[in-house]
């Protein structure tokens, strides 16, 4: 029977889909009227074929992205108000009891989503990025990728459950500040244990040998006084066309990542220009206020969960009969993106002055004119389309349209 929250929950999802459905046609009719003419700040550097391409999966892909929350959003209500999760409940609480009863439902709900989520995936990888040339995944690959990660995701998944049930269970009243402790912890961890452990699993690692580039490269960090454990090159190609690099790791575990594929595309001053934003990062020290921006969000919401946990209205009202830990944390999960949506935007507006603080400081400490080129030639490959919808943009992007961000560089 539905109750006021029900009804809450019903208009809250029902206004986060109308929002999400009228972003993305606002995107599909904005990129399809701007597909014919390249924007004028690009036309010496962007041939018309590149930007329809851009277009086209740009179009494409947010079109996929419907059919993605039409599943998700049947998904949601299956398990919720149609009684899923009480059904799953009564399975595993005939089984199973205490913890074990816990891990097990938790990872049936994660098991079903990740099935139901499979087709997409196969067809995102092996139809959309294929049809754009961007696809080198081969369906062998695929599938160990999956059985990796799901063996990754229960190796260290079941850990991390048993300790948050335990602590819901036996903590008290403040067993959310415990869980959160905990959790600050693990992923403290997880951030020193990924390069070395879990990165490897999928790509393989291996140090830059292209000398005169590393020696630019080891230049550029003694100036910026940035130290590393190494600069590896990985092997992004066999999975996609797409390029980028990145810092992973922490403290002294801080590696600095190339795909092959930005190597094979950039000239050297284009690498730098493109190390030095993402130094620029390190330096504005990025990295670490997302991280407490994140802990502290988790923090509220464990601290809201903390109050739901006990309430019969909350399980009630999302279509579940019985009140235990495990189901109290999987309706919050479930739930809560349906409240916290309007969020999206200011993370990404906090996402969009970090990338123009770190094109700041890339423009100070190596060459404004080649990070230029090297953003013109990086949207380019990874057909990232020059013409967003200004809304959607701001919605969703977590980098600042191009246009926007290569005006600023080219004033700097």
């Amino acid at each position: 029977m539905l109750n006021t929250f029900s009804l809450t929950f019903l208009a809250a999802l029902t206004a986060m889909v109308a929002l999400r459905l009228w972003l993305a046609g606002r995107q599909i009719s904005h990129v399809i009227d701007h597909r014919a003419r390249v924007p004028e700040s690009f036309a010496d550097r962007v041939e018309l074929a590149a930007h329809q391409k851009a277009a086209d999966y740009t179009v494409t892909r947010t079109r996929f992205s419907r059919i993605g929350l039409a599943v998700e959003i049947a998904v949601l209500l299956a398990l919720t108000l149609g009684g899923g999760l009480q059904v799953l409940h009564e399975f595993w609480a005939a089984r199973l009891d205490g913890l074990p009863y816990g891990v097990a439902l938790i990872f049936s709900v994660l098991a079903i989503s990740a099935i139901i989520d499979l087709p997409l995936a196969v067809y995102r990888q092996f139809v959309i990025e294929e049809r754009f040339g961007f696809n080198r995944m081969t369906a062998a690959l695929f599938v160990a990728d999956l059985l990796k990660q799901a063996a990754l995701g229960v190796a260290i998944g079941t850990p991390v459950l048993l300790a948050v049930l335990w602590l819901m269970q036996r903590m008290g009243s403040l067993w959310w500040l415990y869980v959160w402790l905990f959790w600050c912890g693990f992923n403290l961890l997880l951030l020193f244990l990924y390069p070395t452990w879990i990165a490897p699993l999928f790509n393989k690692f291996v140090a830059l040998d292209d000398a005169p580039l590393r020696a630019r490269v080891e230049a550029l960090l003694a100036r910026c006084g940035f130290t590393s454990s190494g600069l590896f090159v990985m092997d992004g190609s066999k999975r996609s066309n797409h390029g980028n690099a990145y810092f992973t790791g922490f403290g002294k575990s801080k590696r600095i990542v190339f795909f092959d594929t930005l190597l094979g595309r950039l000239q050297p001053l284009e690498v730098e220009a493109v190390l030095a934003h993402e130094l620029g990062h390190f330096k504005h020290r990025h990295v670490l206020k997302r991280i407490a921006m994140l802990f502290a969000m988790s923090l509220c919401f464990l601290a809201v969960l903390g109050q739901l946990i006990d309430a019969s209205w909350f399980f009630s009202g999302l279509g579940v009969e019985t009140q235990n830990t495990a189901l109290g944390l999987l309706l919050f999960f479930l739930a809560g993106p349906v409240f916290t949506f309007l969020l999206t935007p200011l993370l990404s507006l906090v996402s969009r002055r970090d990338e123009f603080e770190a094109d700041r400081y890339a423009a100070e400490n190596a060459s404004a004119g080649d990070l230029v080129s090297a953003l013109v030639k990086l949207y380019e490959d990874n057909a990232a389309t020059l013409t967003p919808d200004p809304l959607y943009s701001l919605f969703y992007d977590s980098h600042p349209p191009a246009m926007l961000r290569i005006a600023r560089l080219q004033q700097a």
